[in-house]
């Protein structure tokens, strides 16, 4: 199936998280990596603090540095669909090498565009992003834990630190979509036409 001028719908989920977060998205097929990159921000509700890649098979895809210890392929012009082509494929997207957010992207299904349609969109997720720096999926874990106790000697610190308006169950469907239509992630309005 020609991939080009359809629409993605990939799964984003979280490596070495139990209960899993994951999103799933409907993207352009040939949108730009960067552009992925500042879309799974907004869907897993990260906020850009850190460094990232994508990786295919033995490939790193991102933004080049000079300080780079591996070889890294810039992706400011590699499309999605250059990279993920048939269903049940899937690249590995990680943000925060010091923490190591593990994302598996699985292409789920090739669909047609609908008119009067505005991508990127989610459609469905579960559970909420982990705080930034919390020290990846063991830290996240352990924050979890003492949250649960409010007995324990860190609790009040932590509780500060995530502030008021962290629910670790909950996913914002509505807010997140509401961010997609409000950025420009280079994608196309079919209602434009």
């Amino acid at each position: 199936m020609e991939t080009s001028n359809k629409i993605y719908q990939i799964k984003i989920k979280l490596a070495n998280i139990k209960p899993p977060i994951w999103r799933k998205i409907l993207v352009n097929s040939d949108i730009l990596l960067p552009n992925l990159h500042k879309i799974i921000q907004t869907v897993m509700g990260w906020m850009n603090l850190h460094l990232h890649d994508f990786r295919v098979g033995k490939k790193y895809y991102g933004e080049i540095d000079e300080e780079d210890i591996i070889d890294v392929i810039d992706y400011s012009n590699v499309h999605l669909n250059k990279v993920m082509r048939k269903v049940k494929d899937h690249i590995v997207y990680m943000y925060d090498f010091g923490d190591g957010w593990e994302h598996k992207i699985t292409l789920e299904k090739i669909l047609e565009p609908e008119v009067k349609k505005y991508y990127p969109v989610c459609i469905t997720g579960k559970r909420g992003c982990p705080p930034e720096d919390c020290g990846g999926s063991g830290g996240y874990e352990n924050l979890l834990k003492i949250l649960k106790d409010p007995k324990h000697p860190e609790y009040e610190d932590y509780k500060e630190w995530v502030g008021d308006y962290f629910f670790p169950e909950e996913f914002d469907i509505q807010t997140v979509n509401e961010l997609l239509k409000s950025e420009d992630y280079g994608c196309i309005d079919l209602d434009m036409y």
